[in-house]
C-alpha cells in the first residue's frame, strides 16, 4: 500500500518501523528540524533520523496545511495516511489526499483523553488503566471513529517515560493489525460518545510545580507523570529543585515512624526526615512522601540519600512558589 506517514518523535518511530518491514510504499512527512540543547545546534525530529536511515524519502513542513504541503501530499497520491504524534492540525485537504482516508495512532482510549498529553495526563490522573486507539482522522480534535483498542495497565511507579515508549510499541502492533483488517475488508468503525469526552492540554513548566499540601498519591502521580520532562519541581530555599522519583509511604514504613511524632506540628512541604541512612520524607496533605531522586541547581541528578551526606535539609521547606503552600 502507497502511504504518507506523518509523524515526528520517538513515538512514532515504532509504527513506521512496522510498516517499513511490512513492505509499504512510504514517504514520510515530519516537521523541521529544530534548536535543542545548550548549542541550540539544529536537530532532526527521531521520526527524519529514522527514515533516513532506511532510504526513505523526507519532506518536513511548518505546517503541512499550507499550500506546499497540501500539494506535496497530493502529488504523492496516497492510498493512505497515517498519522502519529505528528504535533500539527491537519486541513481538511490534507485528510482528502488519500484514498482510504487518515489513519491515526492516538496514545490513550478514546473518547478519553483527546490533545496533546494523553499519555502524561492519564499518569497525572491517577488512571489504572490506558492504551492506544486507532482512530479515522476527521477535521476535529481527536473525534473521529474508533478503528480499534488495545489496553494496558499503568505500574504504581511507572513514569510518563516508561509508558511512552510502552504504548508506541502497542501503537505500532495496533496499527498493523488496522491496517490488515482495512487491506481484507473487514475493519469496522465506531461513533465516539462525545459527552464521555475528556480534553488535555499540552504540558507546560508550570503544570509540575508540586504542591505539597494535596494527598500523597497525587503528588507522586504528578512526579512520574512529569518524569522525564518537564520534570516535578519546588522551591527550596528560593531555589527551584528537582524531584525526579518519590514514594508513597504507609503508616507501618520505618520512614514514616520516623516522622510521626512532628507530623501534628509540621507543615505540608516540611522536610519530616532527612537522613542519608532513613532518606528524605516530606509531610503532605494527607501523610508523608519519600523523595527518592533529588536534583538540586548545578547539580545531577542523584538518590536522595545520597544528596543528604552534604546537606541538612530537616525542617527545611518545599514552596510551591514564594508563598508557603
Amino acid at each position: 500500500m502507497k502511504i504518507a506517514f506523518l509523524g515526528t518523535p520517538e513515538f512514532a518511530v515504532p509504527s513506521l518501523k512496522m510498516l517499513i518491514e511490512n513492505g509499504h510504499e512510504i514517504r514520510v512527512f515530519t516537521q523541521p528540524d529544530r534548536p535543542k540543547g545548550r548549542g541550540k545546534a539544529l536537530q532532526m525530529p527521531p521520526v527524519k533520523e529514522f527514515a533516513l536511515e532506511n532510504g526513505l524519502e523526507v519532506m518536513q513542513f511548518e505546517r503541512i496545511r499550507s499550500a506546499e504541503g497540501a500539494a506535496a501530499l497530493n502529488a504523492f497520491a496516497p492510498d493512505l495516511m497515517v498519522t502519529a504524534a505528528f504535533g500539527q492540525i491537519l486541513s481538511q485537504e490534507n485528510l482528502d489526499a488519500p484514498k482510504y482516508g487518515c489513519i491515526n495512532v492516538h496514545g490513550s482510549i478514546l473518547p478519553k483523553y483527546r490533545g496533546a498529553s494523553p499519555i502524561q495526563t492519564a499518569i497525572i490522573c491517577g488512571e489504572r488503566v490506558t492504551g492506544i486507539t486507532t482512530m479515522m482522522t476527521d477535521i476535529g480534535m481527536d473525534t473521529g471513529d474508533i478503528l480499534m483498542t488495545r489496553e494496558t495497565e499503568i505500574g504504581d511507579a511507572e513514569t510518563y517515560g516508561e509508558l511512552y515508549l510502552r504504548l508506541a510499541l502497542i501503537g505500532a502492533e495496533l496499527l498493523k493489525d488496522t491496517i490488515a483488517a482495512l487491506e481484507n475488508g473487514t475493519l469496522t468503525r465506531t461513533k465516539q460518545d462525545d459527552e464521555l469526552a475528556t480534553r488535555c492540554k499540552t504540558i507546560k513548566k508550570s503544570d509540575a510545580f508540586i504542591d505539597f499540601s494535596l494527598p500523597t498519591k497525587r503528588i507522586h502521580d504528578l512526579v512520574r507523570g512529569m518524569n522525564p520532562s518537564p520534570c516535578a519541581h519546588a522551591l527550596l530555599n528560593g531555589e527551584s529543585v528537582k524531584i525526579h522519583k518519590t514514594r508513597p509511604i504507609g503508616e507501618t514504613d520505618e520512614l514514616y515512624l520516623e516522622a510521626k511524632n512532628t507530623l501534628e506540628t509540621a507543615r505540608c512541604g516540611e522536610c519530616v526526615v532527612a537522613s542519608s541512612k532513613l532518606g528524605l520524607a516530606v509531610k503532605t496533605g494527607d501523610g508523608v512522601i519519600e523523595i527518592v531522586e533529588i536534583q538540586f541547581p548545578n547539580a545531577k541528578r542523584m538518590e536522595a540519600r545520597s544528596a543528604l551526606n552534604g546537606k541538612k535539609l530537616l525542617g527545611e521547606m518545599f514552596y510551591i512558589n514564594e508563598e508557603r503552600c
